[in-house]
């Protein structure tokens, strides 16, 4: 497994620390996946669970959109990979490509990646989530968790597939 993470730097200011860590995060979970074939990736070794690495990726592509675009900016774009299933980003793969979702996935992190860049941490989304109001900040903060969290499922997923271990 080909791992060109860049770790965070242990001195900088917060931005720079919230962006890094997510970053460090997001290319994780592209690590976790690379080198799988997409039959691999569909995998959901730990029955009966409906977790597998494309699902994700699915997941993860819902979140950045979910989050960045329509909480922080406002924009009326749809969810993905929503149906009568609210789980459908992990348990519609079967049939899912795995080049479409992670292309979805890349595109998303670009689009967060640049409106990020552009509002102050301090600002508070455009709209609220739950009944809420949060700020720039707390989506970083909250992403990063995600992605953590998500990250260590894929290191079981990984490691069940074909005994790849890694950070």
């Amino acid at each position: 497994m080909t791992d060109n993470r860049v770790p965070p730097p242990f001195l900088g200011d917060e931005r720079a620390m919230l962006n890094n860590w997510l970053d460090w995060h997001r290319e994780t979970l592209a690590v976790k996946c690379a080198g799988l074939s997409e039959k691999q990736l569909r995998e959901r070794p730990v029955p009966p669970s409906t977790l597998s690495l494309l699902g994700l990726v699915r997941h993860m592509a819902h979140v950045e959109r979910a989050w960045f675009r329509r909480v922080l900016n406002a924009e009326d774009v749809p969810l993905l990979y929503k149906t009568d299933d609210p789980d459908a980003e992990f348990n519609d793969v079967d049939t899912a490509s795995a080049e479409e979702a992670f292309a979805t996935w890349q595109a998303e992190i670009e689009h967060a990646r640049r409106l990020s860049a552009e509002v102050p941490l301090d600002a508070v989304g455009k709209r609220q989530r739950h009944g809420q109001d949060c700020s720039h900040r707390w989506i970083l903060v909250h992403m990063i968790e995600e992605y953590a969290r998500h990250n260590g499922h894929a290191d079981l997923l990984r490691e069940r597939i074909d005994g790849v271990t890694g950070e």
